[in-house]
Parts: C-alpha cells; sequence; structure tokens
C-alpha cells in the first residue's frame, strides 16, 4: 500500500521502491481497499531487498516493528524511518471486520505519506528520492 501510495502521490518526487525480508504476494485484501482508495496496485510484486538498489537509496521507512527490527544493515548514510503501522494481515474477525483493519492500515499510511511528500516538497529542488 505504502508503494502504492507513494508512487501515486509523489510522481517526479518520490522513486519508490517496496521490498520485504522475503517475497510474498501483494494480499488481495491490500488491493481492495487500495481500490476503494483510486489507486491500482495489482501490477505491484513482492520483492526481497535488494542489497545493490539498497546502496543507492536516500531513504529507507519500515512499517512493522518486527522489520524495522529485522531490516539487514543499511549504508550510514541512508535516513531510516519507521513508521509502526499495525500489520492488517493477521487481523481475526468477520470478513467485515478484517476489512476495517485493512482500511485503518491503508488510512495510517496514507497520512504518513502526505506528510513525508510536504516535508519534501518544503525543501525541493533536489531530485527524485528513491
Amino acid at each position: 500500500m505504502a508503494e502504492g501510495f507513494a508512487r501515486a502521490l509523489g510522481k517526479g518526487l518520490i522513486e519508490a521502491h517496496s521490498a520485504g525480508l522475503m517475497a510474498a504476494g501483494v494480499n488481495p485484501r491490500a488491493r481492495a481497499v487500495m481500490h476503494e482508495a483510486g489507486i491500482d496496485i495489482s501490477n505491484q510484486r513482492s520483492r526481497e531487498i535488494d542489497p545493490d538498489l539498497l546502496r543507492t537509496m536516500d531513504v529507507v521507512i519500515t512499517l512493522c516493528d518486527h522489520a524495522a527490527e529485522a531490516c539487514p544493515w543499511t549504508p550510514p548514510a541512508l535516513r531510516r524511518l519507521h513508521w509502526p503501522v499495525k500489520d492488517p494481515v493477521g487481523t481475526i474477525g468477520t470478513e467485515d471486520e478484517i476489512m476495517k483493519d485493512f482500511r485503518r492500515a491503508r488510512d495510517e499510511i496514507l497520512e504518513k505519506i502526505q506528510r513525508f511528500i510536504s516535508s519534501m516538497t518544503a525543501g525541493q529542488g533536489e531530485g527524485p528520492k528513491k
């Protein structure tokens, strides 16, 4: 979801890449709630962290506590941010309750991406961030 928002809202400012500690499919519920927000993430693919690509990044943002703790070494000049967003994948309940939690995560991520982009545009003049 974060990659989808970053690509849609940060065009020309952010070169978004999304990766995890291990590749997993894009959750169909995540696709559904992003579609509700007008963003199609159906062509996004889950990828493992690419150390070579990581060396070219300006900023790495982790969203769940496990990722923040387990994220591999990053170059010292790389800015690391952690946005604690509870992962909705483990939500138990009715389909409506589960979808509500996916919407909560989507909306939290959207707010954080918007604030991040606003902070970048305040100091604009630099090229796209990766």
